[in-house]
């Protein structure tokens, strides 16, 4: 890497050397010799202005012209040649102007007799070797006479030329040795500070956090390892508290009494503690699927829908001969899903033996109830006052008794789950109508009106018959006991893929501090209004089972002096 680094550095280096110096000696020879040649040209030109003044009158003597030529020639040490408009050469310093071909097309004598200042470099075959020329016109009065062309040989700006040549390779040589060695020096320099940084990323790559790089230089890689350092002790520290976290997080993981497992959005368990290991008798879950391990259809069914709904879901799990109340909840962050698993055996047991008791009195109950209620009537028929009052209390306390007892076993059996319901298709408006009807002696006693509301295309349900007519009677029987004027009325309507039935009074209303608790069992708003109608205060607690043993729920809207409305909502399926 370091030997990468250095001759990517240094080779770059070179090649720019190079290329500079070359640059350099191709430009700079081009330009210098550019330059001398205008720097000539323009004291040919200056030469030249000053000899058209003794040129232009000898125009007309061929000798004396050609004299005066060849002596001017020789103090300039330039070659001097008249041309006239015509092209024929009238005088010329060094060769005899009768042996010349014509010079009108030369291009320094074209562009002077077109009025501008004639330039050519090129080889001359008169004298066999390359020249300089400089062409201006000689006029008089604006009119053209004729065209002075000066001539230097070129063999002299070749020698200046070649000198310099040597003296700018020269330069640019011990300029470029120079610029390597620089280049050098900074490569290796670059590539030893960036081979530390290397050797120390490696290392803290490797789990050491507590790596340092030290550099020596004040620049930009000193900059640089020193916010290496800094970082190297930021992760370090950040390292130790995550460790620690971890520590605490498996402690507090490992001493959890519920079983916990956690998988990633591929359904892969991640993480599991000490108790589902436990449970499932399962050394090393990790990275195994949830349906490999939990080998139970309801766990895999509420995981799978919270892993693609992301909504918790809770379910009764048994799992050999225990009972688990299993919870799954979506992880947002990771996509996964969190699992615990609550032995809840002990409180099913309870449960169950609470229930029994419950069914097992009421069984046992029934009976002298019902010869006590027989007595009683038969008292009533024979008690004469005072004592009649007193029998007229005994059984109205001897029927709400025995109403307590019906109630009570009616929720045992909603409650038990190991007790099937018997669906069936409902026509849930004529069950309303019939159990609203079946009130009518009650409304009418009152002086209640009421009735039942129901869009025309009212669909069917499927559902236990008679514990939703439960739920009807329950409902409007509440109503009929806490409304003493204006209305009670079934209002039923259609949801997406449910029903909602509600049921509207105009009643004494329920105070807000109650709402939350009024499906609890024997919960009473009004106890001594409950009393004298007779309720049990288990009323709302069946209809609130029932309608969950139906995949449905219940909710009431209430307010003191205002009435109050109940609503369940069921889902409407189709009978397979």
């Amino acid at each position: 890497m370091k030997k990468t680094i250095f001759w990517k550095l240094f080779g770059s280096y070179v090649l720019i050397i190079l290329a500079l110096s070359a640059l350099v000696v191709l430009f700079s020879f081009s330009r210098i010799r550019t330059h001398y040649e205008d720097t000539l040209a323009g004291e040919l030109e200056s030469l030249g202005r000053v000899l058209i003044l003794g040129i232009r009158p000898r125009l007309g003597n061929g000798p004396e012209l050609d004299a005066y030529v060849k002596e001017r020639g020789k103090e300039i040490r330039a070659r001097v040649t008249v041309v006239d408009t015509d092209g024929k050469v009238l005088a010329d310093s060094d060769v005899d102007p009768a042996t010349m071909e014509n010079h009108r097309y030369r291009p320094e004598v074209a562009e002077a007799l077109e009025g501008r200042i004639g330039r050519s470099r090129r080889f001359s075959y008169t004298v066999e070797q390359h020249m300089l020329y400089v062409g201006l016109a000689i006029d008089s009065g604006g009119q053209t006479l004729g065209v002075l062309r000066l001539s230097y040989f070129t063999r002299s700006i070749d020698v200046l030329l070649g000198r310099l040549r040597q003296t700018l390779l020269r330069i640019v040589w011990i300029g470029a040795l120079a610029a390597l060695g620089l280049a050098l020096f900074v490569s290796v320099r670059a590539a030893r500070s960036i081979g530390r940084l290397n050797r120390a990323s490696r290392a803290m790559a490797g789990g050491r956090f507590d790596t340092r790089v030290v550099l020596g230089h004040r620049d930009e890689f000193r900059v640089l390892g020193d916010a290496f350092n800094s970082m190297a002790g930021r992760l370090q520290e950040l390292f130790a508290e995550a460790s620690r976290q971890k520590d605490e997080l498996d402690r507090i993981v490992s001493s959890l009494q519920e079983g916990l497992l956690v998988s990633d959005r591929d359904g892969r368990i991640v993480l599991v503690n000490d108790r589902l290991r436990d449970i499932l008798g399962e050394i090393r879950p990790e990275g195994r699927f949830v349906w490999e391990v939990l080998r139970m259809p309801k766990i895999q069914e509420f995981v799978g829908r919270t892993l693609v709904s992301a909504d918790p879901a809770t379910a009764e799990i048994d799992i050999g001969e225990r009972i688990f109340l299993g919870t799954a909840a979506a992880i947002k962050q990771s996509g996964g899903v969190l699992l615990t698993l609550n032995d809840i055996t002990p409180m099913k047991k309870t449960e169950r033996i609470k229930k029994d008791f419950i069914v097992n009195a009421s069984h046992e109950l029934r009976t002298p109830l019902t010869a006590i209620l027989g007595a009683v009537e038969t008292l009533e028929e024979t008690a004469v006052d005072p004592n009649r009052s007193v029998v007229e209390i005994l059984k109205r306390q001897v029927e709400r008794l025995r109403n307590i007892v019906e109630d009570l076993l009616d929720l045992a059996v909603v409650e038990d789950r190991a007790v099937p319901i018997e669906p069936a298709e409902v026509d849930v408006r004529a069950l309303a109508e019939k159990a609203l009807e079946s009130f009518a002696g009650r409304l009418k006693a009152k002086g209640i009106e009421g009735g039942v509301t129901a869009p025309p295309d009212m669909p069917h349900i499927l559902a236990d018959p008679g514990l939703v007519d439960q739920i009807l009677v329950n409902l409007i029987d509440n109503a009929v006991k806490y409304t003493d004027a204006g209305r009670v009325d079934v209002v039923l309507s259609v949801g997406e893929r449910e029903i909602r039935l509600a049921v509207r009074d105009t009643g004494i209303g329920i105070a807000p501090e109650h709402l939350d608790r009024i499906f609890e069992r024997f919960y009473d708003v009004d106890k001594s209004r409950s009393r004298k109608s007779g309720g049990t205060g288990l009323g709302l607690s069946i209809v609130k089972h029932i309608a969950e043993r139906h995949g449905g729920r219940v909710s009431v809207e209430s307010a003191p002096g205002k009435g109050s409305t109940f609503t369940v909502v069921l889902p409407v399926r189709q009978n397979s």
